[in-house]
């Protein structure tokens, strides 16, 4: 039984759901609106949360934020949670724990990258609450171009991908239905 009464919420088994891009590319927001359409049984893991605000970590290559991520994503799936992991994991720092991820899920993973050109993540970066901290150079510095995963397993979500055209496609790619949330 999974700790949220084994069917009840999960009429499927948990999926899988990696968000990846650059900053300002729309994977949060993304994440939050699949929430909001879903409703409970889907847990977040933010990259964001767990380096920045959990363990206050620079984001590098062995950090103790990969294995944090990864032990947070098994745990809630072994527990009946769809899941979405999202972030700009650069491959090169992630990628392994990714792919170990993804290749040890019992049911079909879902990945995606936000192929989303650098000048419209300034324009957006411009309305996030970081925006007087973190500036133009700081993006430059963390910008990597289509820093996809190996073995061609993510879909590519653009710049004219709004909100609710990549959170339908994602519920529909990843077969959830969505409810009414319960209270």
């Amino acid at each position: 039984m999974t700790a949220l009464g084994g069917d009840e919420l999960h009429p499927c088994r948990p999926r899988l759901i990696v968000l990846r891009g650059n900053s300002a590319s729309g994977k949060s927001t993304v994440a939050q609106a699949l929430r909001a359409r879903y409703g409970r049984g889907l847990a977040i893991i933010s990259q964001d949360m767990v380096r920045r605000d959990i363990l206050k970590e620079r984001d590098l290559p062995g950090g103790v934020n990969i294995d944090l991520l990864d032990l947070m994503a098994r745990h809630s799936l072994e527990h009946g949670f769809h899941v979405v992991v999202e972030g700009i994991l650069y491959v090169a720092h992630y990628g392994d724990m990714l792919t170990r991820l993804v290749d040890d899920h019992r049911e079909t993973a879902h990945c995606y990258y936000f192929d989303v050109p650098f000048a419209t993540t300034l324009e957006r970066h411009t309305t996030k609450p970081i925006a007087d901290v973190v500036g133009e150079a700081d993006l430059r510095r963390w910008w990597r171009p289509r820093d996809l995963l190996p073995n061609g397993v993510e879909r590519l979500i653009d710049e004219h991908s709004g909100i609710e055209h990549s959170v339908v496609r994602i519920l529909n790619d990843c077969g959830l239905v969505t409810r009414e949330p319960r209270v």
